[in-house]
């Protein structure tokens, strides 16, 4: 089994949240990976997940600009409760009229495509969004989340990932706690320039955000 051989990470700004990394050969709907970043429990985990919002609201306490709603992909939604309450309790201003924060998900349609159903259009629509996501590799995914919330009229504030690898994305920054440099030797490969294709090494598992399944 892969999780045999967990190597484990600890962010700078908080060194009790712990980056669960497994060397391999992974791949993904975008790269071939030579790592697998388990974060299941940092997702699902009542105090990893507070942890990790307390930590990403820090991004947030000195920005002027308001946080209405916060998108969840790849399951962040229990980070994403923690981090609209801790956003609240620091003082981030929203424009909403109950002054609280929505924490929405968007659904996946037969294409693949990202779209919100009518009853959380107003909860989009001419709203203030932080993005919340585990993990960027490519950008792919990000690029994609932008173009999906200015088509549904949101304004993107901010974009927040427990790792990524790329520093921004169609000009907007992305916050991360874990950046690739904190794991030493992590790279990413398209499917035909793959390394470990071209030597034989067997796929271990398929990886996305919500988890793995090994082959």
């Amino acid at each position: 089994m892969i999780k045999n051989k967990i190597v484990k990470y600890y962010a700078r700004k908080d060194s009790n949240i712990a980056l669960k990394v497994i060397p391999g050969h992974f791949v993904t709907n975008h790269s071939h990976l030579n790592y697998y970043l388990d974060m299941t429990t940092m997702k699902t985990r009542q105090n990893e997940a507070e942890r990790i919002a307390i930590a990403m609201k820090d991004y947030y306490n000195v920005m002027d600009k308001p946080i209405d709603t916060i998108v969840c992909l790849d399951g962040c939604e229990v980070i994403g409760a923690f981090l609209a309450s801790e956003l609240s309790r620091s003082g981030v201003l929203s424009t909403n009229a109950h002054k609280t924060i929505y924490v929405v998900t968007p659904e996946f349609n037969s294409n693949g495509q990202m779209i919100f159903r009518d009853n959380l259009k107003p909860e989009i629509y001419g709203k203030n969004i932080l993005l919340l996501l585990a993990s960027a590799t490519t950008g792919k995914t990000v690029r994609n989340s932008i173009e999906c919330i200015e088509y549904y009229g949101g304004i993107l504030q901010g974009i927040s990932a427990i790792f990524s690898a790329v520093d921004s994305i169609n000009g907007h920054r992305i916050d991360a706690l874990f950046r690739a440099d904190d794991i030493p030797n992590y790279e990413a490969f398209t499917h035909s320039d793959c390394p470990m294709c071209k030597e034989g090494k067997p796929v271990e598992a398929l990886v996305n955000g919500y988890g793995y399944s090994e082959i």
